[in-house]
């Protein structure tokens, strides 16, 4: 995808397929046999639609961590990762505030988080020029490995409910 000059592209990956042991802490879930799957087919995706980002901003957990490093080992590119623990518990507030946050020489950025809080954040950007039936999808929630793809027309500091196009939905194979 070229980008016009000052365009900017949003990727919100939700991790991908955790495990539930009853005896770990939410944050301390590791990714299941299917997840480690799914983050490896995601990496390899980003890689073919030319989608490396420039930075990446993941949750703190154990299962988002796993996942951008099996992202990242299909990526084909070591791309520079902040662990933002505030990511964790954030809503879509919390988490659009982190993105304002992200100096304007990066062009992608990729943001690996949790549910519900990706597909919030996604609907509550998806303003003019956003594809309809992404966003109809988007507004219900996304599955384990999904990832959105917002263009983004302003600075990070500028943006703002309904300003990016939603372009896409990317589902884990």
């Amino acid at each position: 995808m070229t980008l016009d000059p000052g365009t900017r592209r949003l990727i919100l990956l939700r991790h991908a397929k955790a495990e539930h042991p009853e005896q770990l802490e939410d944050i301390q879930r590791p990714l299941s046999l299917v997840g480690r799957r799914q983050a490896g087919a995601v990496g390899a995706s980003l890689a073919a639609e030319g989608l490396v980002p420039d930075l990446v901003l993941s949750s703190s957990s154990v299962r988002t961590r796993q996942t951008w490093e099996l992202v990242r080992a299909t990526l084909g590119a070591t791309p520079e990762v902040q662990f933002v623990e505030k990511i964790y518990l954030a809503g879509t507030r919390e988490l659009l505030e982190v993105v304002q946050g992200v100096p304007d020489e990066v062009r992608t950025l990729l943001v690996v988080g949790h549910e519900p809080t990706v597909s919030h954040l996604a609907s509550a950007l998806a303003g003019p020029g956003s594809d309809e039936a992404t966003v109809a999808r988007v507004s219900v929630g996304v599955p384990t490995a999904s990832r959105c793809l917002l263009t983004v027309p302003t600075g990070w500091a500028d943006l703002a409910q309904g300003g990016a196009a939603l372009r896409g939905l990317t589902l884990a194979e």
